[in-house]
């Protein structure tokens, strides 16, 4: 688990290929690894992956096939900025939000304008993660943990302060810059729990009982207001 403060940006020094997956050579910034061991947890622009090897100041991590396709992991070159974080501990300031480092999907950027002293993004989430999305929500990108500003269907804003702009690779993005988003995870467990016994069935169980969630059963079940 992480809190989705970033403790440094790293650099990718080396990408070797591995039987159709990659191991990824990190050189880590200012990130301390005084105590960080091997099989330690290092969330990668917040990815979760596990250090294989180490010096003080890099780390190695092997990277699957699925995580390569599913992620803007697959995208990076020698020479990419990424954000960096340990994986928390029971003395951890949990200054952001419970972060698991595993990845819902890909988001891309659509827009960045000044808002003062501040930075705005507009953001492109995938549709299927929309409902997870809600204004003042938590929103993790690029494993930085972030306040949902306004929501447009599957399009939402967030606005960076300078020193978050400084002290991650926020700062970098661009329209089309690709993202990747993890949405709070107590949102994904509220719907499993809503679904009552229809949890157990399978999607096409599911489907041909009707035991489909819609605006009536959450009315019916005191989550919605008509």
């Amino acid at each position: 688990m992480f809190t989705g403060i970033i403790q440094s940006i790293g650099t990718i020094t080396d990408l070797q290929p591995k039987g159709g997956d990659m191991a990824l050579v990190v050189n880590t910034g200012k990130l301390d690894m005084s105590d960080v061991a091997l099989g330690d947890s290092i969330a990668v622009n917040g990815v979760c992956l596990t250090a294989i090897a180490m010096s003080e100041s890099s780390f190695t991590a092997d990277v699957s096939r699925e995580t390569l396709s599913l992620t803007s992991l697959g995208a990076l070159s020698k020479g990419s900025d990424v954000n960096l974080e340990k994986a928390l501990t029971l003395q951890t300031r949990l200054g952001g939000h419970m972060v698991s480092g595993h990845v819902d999907g890909l988001g891309e950027v659509e827009s960045r304008h000044n808002d003062g002293r501040s930075t705005r993004f507009r953001i492109k989430a995938p549709d299927e993660l929309a409902k997870y999305i809600a204004e003042k929500g938590s929103i993790t990108i690029d494993g930085v943990s972030l306040t949902v500003n306004v929501v447009d269907g599957a399009f939402f804003e967030i606005n960076i302060v300078p020193h978050t702009i400084q002290e991650t690779i926020i700062g970098s993005y661009q329209a089309g810059t690709k993202i990747n988003l993890e949405v709070d995870v107590v949102a994904r467990y509220l719907e499993r729990l809503i679904q009552g016994d229809a949890a157990a069935l399978s999607s096409t169980s599911a489907s041909e009982s009707g035991n489909n969630i819609t605006e009536s059963f959450l009315a019916e079940n005191g989550f919605y207001k008509t």
